[in-house]
Order: structure tokens, then sequence, then C-alpha cells
């Protein structure tokens, strides 16, 4: 049986061989695009993917519970979009990314999106002292357990892939994934801008 210490170095070191990478051979959508089947994906720096709003998939479901014991669900942010950000505490790349973030959060606050958290490692207790070190007001899917709302997102997050960060559209669709560390707050600002805007005609998939 390995050791819980083990295991986290072992999966630092991936998560930092995966930034590093910008993808993964495993993941579907980065193998959809690479074989040009004209799902309408693309491309920015190798770990981005936009997903025309024609060619989006199912509606993604998932509730839990965040850091302070509060219920959460996909169900509360239908009608915005949600930026959805996978970390663990142990993971270099999303403490760097974290002030990033919170200030995009802020911004958008009440402009049309929202921010949400799934720790894929941690004990709420870790993910609060988290919080307070990084500034992280926004909530987070405590995921550790259950592994419920990874699930829900299985496909669009490759295994071990932290950070993700995965703009959800108003339908609650994936619209946009970043594999790795956010390269500039600017990018994601972009991402999410984008897909406020859309037209809800334009979504339709009747």
């Amino acid at each position: 049986m390995y050791s819980r210490r083990f295991v986290v170095a072992a999966a630092t070191v991936a998560t930092v061989a995966l930034a590093l990478a910008g993808c993964s051979t495993s993941d579907p959508l980065a193998e959809q695009y690479r074989s040009g089947t004209d799902q309408n994906y693309i491309a920015g720096d190798g770990s981005l993917l936009e997903i025309a709003q024609s060619n989006r998939g199912d509606v993604i479901v998932f509730e839990g519970v965040d850091e302070h014991g509060a219920a959460i669900s996909s169900s509360d942010h239908l009608g915005e979009v949600l930026v959805v950000n996978f970390w663990a505490s142990y993971c270099v790349p999303c403490r760097v990314e974290a002030p990033d973030l919170q200030a995009l959060s802020e911004e958008w606050e009440g402009n049309g999106a929202s921010f949400l958290g799934i720790n894929t490692w941690d004990e709420p207790d870790t993910a609060l002292a988290f919080s307070r070190t990084y500034g992280v007001t926004y909530p987070s899917v405590m995921d550790a357990a259950s592994g419920t709302a990874q699930l829900a997102f299985a496909g669009n997050v490759p295994p071990s892939a932290l950070p993700t960060t995965i703009v959800l559209d108003k339908q609650g669709r994936v619209a946009a994934r970043i594999l790795g560390q956010i390269k500039a707050k600017s990018i994601l600002d972009s991402l999410i801008e984008r897909v406020v805007n859309e037209s809800d005609a334009a979504g339709s998939t009747g």
C-alpha cells in the first residue's frame, strides 16, 4: 500500500509534467481536435480548447458540499456562465494562478459569471487554509471523498490534470477549457466575455 506522502509526491510530479506539456495523451477532446473531425474546436496555445455553441455536449450536472458545509448544485448557476476550477492545495500551479482567478471572480461578480472550485484532494480545513492564504473568496466543492463532481466532468478533465479550468455556458455545457496553469489572466477573461455575450438563441440545439 502506498503512503499518502508517496501519492502526494507522485501526483505533484504528474501535475508539474502536465502543466509543462499543456495536454494529456488520453484527452478525448484534444484527440478529437487533432483528428480534424470538423467539430469547430479552436486551439489557442495548445492547452486551450473552445467549443462552438452548436457542438457542445450535454449539460453538466453535479452537486456537493463546500468547505463550509453548504450545499452546492450546478442548477444554482443555470442562466449564467460558471467558471469551474479543479484544484488541490498541494498543486503548485494552483497556488500560482489563485490570485488571477480571485481577481477575475471579483470583476465578473454581478456581470454574468460566477466562479466555483472543485477540490479533488483536501479536507475542508486544508481548503479553508488555502483560501485564507491566497485570498480566495468563492466556494469549492469538496470532492475528495465522493468524486461525484469529478465524475460529472469525466471526458472533459483528464485524470490528474491539475489545475484545469472549465467555462460552462448559460445552459451548463462545456464552452471552453484550459488544461494546466492559466498562462495569462487576460486569456481566461476573454473566454468568459465571449461566452457571457453569446446569443441564447445560437446555443439552441432544437
